[in-house]
């Protein structure tokens, strides 16, 4: 049985058992007419329904993130499925809120946002592609406000903007290092101004970022009209609304701007919506779809994207702002595979029994957790079992996070479902009675550089941060335009607390250097790119999509 792949323990149990997406809508309190159907197992939830739901201050919400990525496999996601499916076993009534997966990953290398093994939310093959079309209507609006920037330009240029500081790129939603720099214009007069010019992967695009922090459709315009795409040969900012497309951009996104309701395999309810990168962006799953498993289930189970140093510090700092409501318990995945790659193992000797690796590893989960503590949030270890892990190493790791006054809990729903998370969901209920205080890492009036340093010091383990030239002068620039007080946006290696992503574990008194910023004024923070982190990922030598296929009967193989 676990030597199925995971698209053939999902497309077996589709089969088997998959409900229409009414039933799942009526599980927590949705009629057929709150819905939009897309097919029979993929349903968009209306505005207006959710508007006019309210959250409880009974409803909990629990935010599961984890150690940094390595290539052993962290399974952040399984486990918040299996997570919501246990408390779904528990006569808990839970619903998940997840991120959507990107065609980049998906055809590359980390792979989709749908779990795995018996822990997966299904359709698992139309979530991992094209879904609702919500990839692509952000594609098309991108695109879009690119194409109105040039046409402005070659009509005369009324705005005077200076096609050397235009900042909006175009937009792929593909890993495509081609694209990174190009020239566009070419070809003579009627066919435009000549410029460099770039693309973005679309999941970097400061529109995921708007869509995802929306709180309505009249916010999404707001925050749309707000976007900076460039400056004017007077070094001044042009927005959208100087362009006046903001209405056009938005119409665009009417439809992508719902949250999408899927299943998992255990029939939990699953809202799958928006999914900016974490390393690039804040790595949340919408607002409105966090909101929505807030105001129709009692318990919210979500994750953020990649490490907690990455994710879980911007969900904390950025998005719950915008959410009103912090989490009320957090988990942190962690395995002992990774904490063995940590500790220095080689990729090739994780399965052989090393106590000394998992001690020397466990340096990186236990900066997570003392990071996470600082937020005055109660703290839960899911240790995601692999068959190779030992007793020995189980209790090695449980004991290790108990002297920080930690539980960790042996969580095994890959191969078993809800009934592997039962253990880690009752845990977590417990912390939830935890009285606590939540405390924000920094205060919104700090200036640009004390909100760095906070990150940098309290969540990295750094000791100080070095700007270049031009980022220094747009931190003045910003200062006088009024933009210095919004939240920091930290675009970092996901691999590492540094900018190097070869330098593992828990590495103390390093510098992270910033080279410049980019500022999301829509999505209302300010990116701060450091090292050599990409907004446009390339292929590996193995793509993913060279082991995928088809058949004659539509049954695709390869997709995990």
């Amino acid at each position: 049985m676990n030597a199925m792949s995971d698209i053939e323990i999902a497309r077996k149990n589709e089969q088997q058992a998959i409900k229409p997406i009414t039933e799942i809508a009526q599980q927590i309190g949705l009629q057929p007419d709150d819905i939009e159907q897309y097919g029979s197992y993929k349903a968009k939830v209306k505005l207006a329904t959710l508007a006019q739901q309210c959250v409880s201050n009974a409803h909990r919400l629990i935010l599961v993130t984890s150690i940094n990525p390595t290539p052993a496999g962290e399974g952040k996601s399984t486990v918040t499925i299996g997570l919501g499916d246990a408390l779904k076993r528990l006569n808990k009534r839970a619903v998940i809120a997840l991120r959507e997966p990107s065609l980049g990953p998906v055809m590359g290398i980390k792979g989709g946002a749908t779990g795995g093994g018996y822990a997966q939310v299904v359709p698992m093959a139309d979530i991992n592609l094209h879904f609702t079309g919500d990839m692509h209507a952000l594609t098309s609006a991108n695109n879009t406000l690119a194409a109105l920037i040039d046409n402005h330009i070659q009509h005369g240029n009324q705005l005077q903007i200076d096609q050397r500081r235009i900042t909006w790129k175009r937009v792929l939603d593909i890993n495509d290092r081609a694209l990174r720099q190009v020239v566009i214009g070419l070809g003579g007069p009627t066919q435009g101004v000549p410029r460099q010019d770039g693309f973005n992967i679309t999941v970097a695009s400061e529109l995921m970022a708007v869509l995802c922090l929306a709180t309505s459709l009249s916010d999404l315009k707001q925050r749309i009209s707000k976007i900076v795409i460039g400056y004017n040969i007077n070094q001044q900012p042009v927005t959208v609304a100087d362009l006046k497309v903001a209405g056009a951009i938005t119409l665009l996104l009417k439809d992508a701007l719902k949250p999408n309701l899927v299943q998992t395999l255990e029939h939990t309810p699953t809202f799958v919506h928006g999914g900016p990168f974490a390393n690039i962006a804040h790595g949340c799953n919408s607002v409105l779809a966090t909101q929505a498993a807030l105001k129709l289930g009692d318990y919210a189970i979500t994750e953020a994207g990649f490490g907690a140093d990455l994710g879980a510090e911007k969900f904390l700092d950025i998005k719950v702002p915008q959410l009103g409501k912090h989490p009320d318990a957090i988990v942190l995945v962690a395995t002992v595979r990774a904490l063995k790659y940590n500790g220095g193992v080689a990729l090739a000797d994780l399965k052989q029994e090393n106590i000394a690796a998992l001690k020397a590893g466990f340096a990186n989960l236990k900066r997570h957790i003392q990071n996470m503590q600082q937020y005055g949030v109660p703290v839960t270890v899911a240790i995601n079992h692999f068959t190779a892990d030992t007793a020995a190493e189980i209790t090695t790791l449980q004991q290790l996070c108990q002297a920080l006054g930690v539980q960790a809990v042996d969580t095994n729903v890959w191969a078993k479902g809800g009934a592997g998370g039962i253990d880690l969901a009752k845990a977590v209920i417990t912390s939830l009675a935890e009285q606590h205080t939540y405390q924000p890492l920094y205060e919104p009036q700090a200036s640009i550089p004390e909100k760095i340093n906070a990150i940098v010091q309290k969540i990295y383990g750094g000791k100080k941060v070095e700007y270049t030239a031009k980022a220094k002068r747009q931190m003045a620039d910003f200062a006088a335009n009024g933009w210095d007080k919004l939240p920091i946006c930290m675009a970092k290696t996901q691999y590492s607390f540094t900018d190097d992503p070869k330098q593992l574990g828990a590495p103390e008194d390093f510098t992270i250097h910033v080279r410049e910023f980019v500022p999301d004024l829509g999505a209302g923070f300010l990116v701060a790119l450091t090292g050599h982190v990409l907004t446009m990922p390339g292929l590996p030598k193995h793509p993913a999509a060279l082991d995928m296929d088809i058949d004659a009967d539509g049954n695709i193989t390869g997709l995990f």
